[in-house]
Formats: structure tokens, sequence, C-alpha cells
């Protein structure tokens, strides 16, 4: 079996999860091998996403391993059985792997929250909001990659149209709102259409205005991901220079735990958007 020539967020996750699976069972990689009938490296190669995992093979691991979970595991049964190319992949080798990885799991995900306290959020963002955002990037990005990037980030805006698009909150701090990227009327017609975002029936927009006072990871932007089980969310913080995908269940129970702290702090949904609107009106 050949080994893969790149290696997706996605496809790195089926592989940590038999991994865990196997952990779980207190199987070492040999013990595993030979219940399985095969060689420790072909074991080590798909808990690395090396090799590609079939949804027989992934019940048989289960099987061998004894996890009583069937939801947990079909929904890994599905990840295995995975075979179509994403419209990301028509990006592959011309932006950076994080932003492939990122509309995959938006793609893939039941669910979406995201928080972020600077700019909006960029599945709501305008084109031309999208592009003042991206043209801070240090260093600048040379004129064809920054085309890329938008028309990737323009594109990404499509899960919400979907016949079954994911249920998304997004909380997005007062700060956000008020810096002007692209100045007052690239501003103004970004507010409006975070209104009108706001009225989709799978879009919430709730807002933390300034005299909220405090609340946890101030400066960050986090998208908490829902999969098909529990299990199998995941957490993507930004940094200055790439996005982390977070999947340790200890992780995975902590950013729930500030996500509803979060929450709580922000405006009603009601609120959220005359609060919205009257930013608009003095911008």
């Amino acid at each position: 079996m050949a080994s893969r020539t790149f290696i997706t967020e996605r496809q790195r996750r089926l592989g940590t999860e038999l991994r865990r699976m196997r952990e779980n069972a207190g199987l070492t990689i040999q013990e595993a091998a030979d219940r399985l009938g095969t060689n420790r490296s072909h074991v080590t190669n798909m808990e690395l996403a090396r090799f590609g995992v079939s949804a027989e093979r992934v019940r048989t691991l289960a099987s061998i391993y004894s996890c009583p979970d069937t939801p947990y595991v079909e929904a890994l049964a599905d990840m295995g059985a995975e075979r179509h190319r994403g419209w990301w992949e028509e990006y592959r080798g011309l932006i950076a792997t994080g932003g492939l990885d990122l509309a995959e799991l938006e793609y893939h995900a039941t669910s979406l929250r995201v928080f972020v306290a600077m700019h909006v959020p960029g599945l709501l963002q305008t084109e031309e909001y999208a592009r003042a955002v991206i043209a801070e990037t240090v260093p600048a990005w040379p004129p064809p990659e920054l085309r890329r990037r938008l028309s990737h980030r323009m594109k990404r805006r499509d899960i919400m149209d979907r016949d079954d698009p994911p249920a998304c909150t997004f909380i997005i701090h007062e700060a956000a709102l008020r810096l002007q990227f692209g100045g007052p009327e690239v501003m103004r017609k970004q507010l409006a259409e975070l209104i009108e975002a706001s009225r989709r029936r799978n879009v919430t927009v709730r807002v933390i205005p300034f005299n909220a006072g405090g609340f946890p990871l101030p400066g960050l932007t986090v998208m908490y991901a829902s999969g098909p089980v529990p299990q199998l969310d995941t957490v993507q913080v930004d940094t200055a220079i790439n996005s982390e995908f977070l999947d340790a269940q200890t992780q995975l129970s902590n950013y729930r735990v500030l996500m509803e702290r979060i929450t709580k702090a922000a405006l009603p949904v009601k609120e959220s958007r005359q609060f919205i609107h009257s930013v608009t009106q003095s911008t």
C-alpha cells in the first residue's frame, strides 16, 4: 500500500482515534498487529494516517479492541469511507494547509460555535471586508496570493447556503464591530451583512459589549466544531501565523466550559441585533 503524499487534519484525526481506541483496550502496537494478522509497522502507519483505513477495517479494529460505543465506531467508519475530494483541494499547494483543514472541518461539522474579538467571523465576512482583513497579514501577501486567499475565504461561506447547513453560533466582541477594516463604508456594509446573516434560520449572532467586563480567551479566535459524536468534536484556534487543531478530551472539555462562559457574557440575540444596528448608525 502506497503512503499518502500529504495527510489532512481529518485523516490525522481518524488515525489518532484508532490509536486512542487501541490504548483504551490496553493493547500494544505489536499485540494489535498480531490480532489483526499484520505487522506492527502497518498498525503504526494506520495510526499516523500514512495509509488509508477502510470502513470495514475500522469496524474490525473496533471489534479487536472491544469498543462498545457503536455510534462512535460508525462515525469513524464513515470517516474511513470518505473518498471524495472537497472543493478545498483546488487550493492544495496554493495556500497553507491550515486553511484547507479549516474548510474541511467546517464542511463536516454538525454545528459550529465561533468566538472572535478583533474582526467579524470569516464565514460572515463580505468580500471587501475580507480583502481588508487579509491585506493586514505580515508579511504582506503579493496580489496573486491575496486573491487566492480571498477566493478561498469566500468559498467557505457556501456551507451557509447548503440544504442542511450547520447550526452556527457566532459570539462577537464589540471591538470587532468598531475596528474599521477597509474604512467606514466597507464597515457599514459589513455590519449590514452581519444583521442580515443573523436572521438566517441556522445562524445565531450575539455580541459581548465593552461594558460586559472581562471574559475568557480575550484576543483569540476560537471555533468549536461539533462532530457526529462528542468524542469527535474539534477546537480550532487562530494564532498570528497559523491554525491549531485541538482534540484531546481534556482540551475539548475545557473549551466547552470556556465557550459557555463566553456565551453567558454576551447579549441575547434580539439585543445583539439592536446593538449591531446602533454601531452601524454611528459608523
